[in-house]
């Protein structure tokens, strides 16, 4: 017999009271953009991460307003490190349509806060019961899992009759008091004790009433969704240098909106050595000396892999042809822009910086 849905979050809370995470720094003080923020940042990325990236954001964009108003560059070069640009792109354009059309707050009907840029179901249902104490179901990762496993719902969690499972469970569960509690309660209890490999079943408030531990099937619960054959992607990375040691400038280009590191900026990339090497001859000029082949950059997406090989030309500054323009920087490696770069493009240009004595 499974838990009924009323003891699931009396259980539930009680376990959180004793046991939760009551000061992360989006509960205190938790009102919806402080909320929405933080929610956007934990999509796909570990609490212990976020923290720092989110206490730093907020400093600077303490407000909707603020956030609104910002270049995009400067709000990239605060997500440079933690993945998934997209978020942050839809973050800024949000707060755009907020100042825009909602006088800078919130809707309280969640299917026009669903209609704002990048916010889901769940998002939407987590910003407006944590912080308005709506009585909202949410279905993120850890939700999913705990859901999954306490009430055994197997299947393919990518397929639409099992998320509509979920969906159902999640709603049935949430308790019309305590919203905010529980909310918080349910995420807690997925990335501290229901976790993906290794659950502390023998501390969880629902094991006497889970069909994954009554019924050992922790491994199989939540179901895996079908695996997509993994691609891979090589591209030859140019790194065209100016200046002296201590002083060395690299040509960066912004990427496309759309796409891999969308309006991030990053050396050009062409398809081999000798498209980059044309390129470099054309656009700024015959480098000094012959190229130098770095060590190779290897980087996992979602669904492929990427392998960058880096070429390191010095270029002349009487032949430099490329001029900084809205879309091309000369990225200053010892006193760099605030912009927003991919991860792998940092730590390269941080070994650059180090190699030069910058």
């Amino acid at each position: 017999m499974t838990l009924p849905p009323a003891q699931f979050a009396e259980r539930l809370l009680a376990w959180f009271a004793v046991h939760g995470r009551h000061n992360l720094p989006w509960q205190l003080n938790p009102t919806p953009y402080r909320v929405w923020v933080s929610e956007v940042m934990l999509q796909q990325t570990q609490v212990a991460t976020v923290i720092p990236y989110y206490e730093r954001f907020m400093a600077r964009f303490p407000d909707v307003e603020s956030l609104a108003a910002a270049p995009l560059d400067e709000v990239l070069h605060l997500w440079t490190g933690l993945g998934y640009y997209a978020r942050a792109r839809n973050l800024r354009a949000c707060a755009q349509a907020l100042a825009a059309h909602h006088g800078g707050e919130f809707p309280e009907d969640i299917d026009t806060v669903m209609a704002l840029p990048g916010i889901g179901k769940s998002t939407a249902g987590a910003i407006l019961a944590l912080s308005r104490g709506q009585r909202q179901p949410i279905l993120d990762g850890n939700v999913k899992r705990v859901l999954a496993r306490v009430f055994g719902i197997a299947g393919d969690p990518g397929s639409s009759e099992v998320i509509a499972a979920l969906w159902a469970q999640s709603d049935a569960c949430t308790p019309a008091l305590g919203v905010r509690a529980y909310t918080q309660a349910i995420m807690d209890l997925g990335a501290t004790v229901c976790t993906r490999a290794g659950p502390a079943c023998t501390v969880c408030p629902m094991s006497d009433g889970c069909v994954a531990a009554l019924e050992g099937r922790q491994a199989e619960l939540p179901g895996r969704k079908v695996k997509r054959l993994r691609g891979s992607r090589e591209a030859t990375l140019l790194i065209a240098e100016t200046g002296d040691a201590g002083s060395v400038a690299v040509l960066v280009q912004r990427r496309p909106d759309v796409g891999l590191w969308g309006g991030l900026w990053s050396p050009p990339q062409f398809e081999s050595e000798f498209a980059a090497l044309d390129w470099c001859r054309r656009e700024i000029g015959e480098p000094e000396k012959s190229a130098l082949v770095l060590g190779p950059i290897h980087h996992a997406f979602t669904h492929f892999d990427l392998r960058l090989n880096p070429l390191r030309v010095r270029c002349r500054l009487s032949t430099m042809g490329v001029r900084e323009a809205h879309d091309r920087l000369w990225y200053q490696l010892g006193a760099p822009p605030r912009v927003g770069l991919p991860q792998p493009i940092l730590k390269l240009f941080e070994r650059l910086r180090l190699a030069d004595g910058g």
